[in-house]
């Protein structure tokens, strides 16, 4: 390999599986349906890490068709981050825009999901719904904090594979949550229907800059984050 930052495959199963771990954490998948789903997310975070320091498998597809257009595209660890050899930056890409703006994201996707669990835990210990902090906003915060981080992973080290499952796993997450908010609209009933008609799944109004996401139609509930059966969202 030219470039030693890549045949890490420790370093592929250990970063794979701590996010694995993290996500499992705070979902508890118990059904087929919601490993399927963990299934899903495991397999992108399998190919992001392959990619990024196992085999450039995009660099490879890739080179021979743009080599010639974008003479950055190479086969080095460098070379793996793409929207940087696109557009032709030439300092040190940890420090592109993409990647500085990747950080934005992941971080902010951590912490919307650890903000979200903190509301959650303290909704399930009073047998309530979850409405207050991020679940004010939307009713996904935690939907929305796995989709951010993973938006983040892709603005520093885009492949082919992550690129074509990342609106897969949208639709997943999508169809995951409302089959689930429909369990919580039979549980709490009209507490659940007026919250869902307040609150969107997951694209927070914009009041402040004047934009409103209208809310999901009140004949059909949309989802929340993934709930444990057993306890309240």
């Amino acid at each position: 390999m030219a470039d030693a930052a890549y045949g890490l495959w420790p370093l592929v199963v250990f970063n794979t599986a701590l996010f694995v771990v993290f996500a499992v954490g705070f979902f508890h998948p118990k059904t087929k349906r919601d490993w399927r789903a963990m299934g899903a997310y495991s397999a992108f975070l399998l190919a992001l890490f392959t990619e990024m320091y196992g085999v450039p498998l995009t660099i490879y597809l890739l080179g021979g068709w743009l080599g010639s257009r974008f003479p950055l595209l190479k086969n080095t660890h460098a070379g793996g981050h793409l929207w940087n050899d696109l557009v032709g930056w030439r300092g040190d890409p940890h420090l592109s825009p993409f990647h500085l703006a990747s950080y934005v994201a992941i971080g902010g996707g951590f912490w919307l999901i650890a903000a979200a669990w903190r509301v959650l835990h303290t909704a399930v210990q009073h047998n309530a719904l979850a409405t207050t902090g991020p679940y004010a906003r939307v009713r996904h915060p935690q939907y929305d904090g796995l989709l951010l981080v993973m938006i983040g992973f892709l603005l520093q080290w885009p492949t082919i594979p992550t690129l074509i499952m990342f609106p897969i796993l949208v639709y997943v997450y999508v169809r995951l949550a409302r089959s689930e908010e429909r369990e919580v609209a039979r549980r709490f009933g009209d507490a659940w229907t007026a919250y869902a008609a307040r609150t969107p799944a997951f694209w927070p109004r914009l009041t402040r800059w004047g934009i409103s996401v209208p809310p999901a139609r009140r004949g059909r509930p949309s989802s929340g984050d993934r709930r444990p059966r057993s306890r309240p969202v």
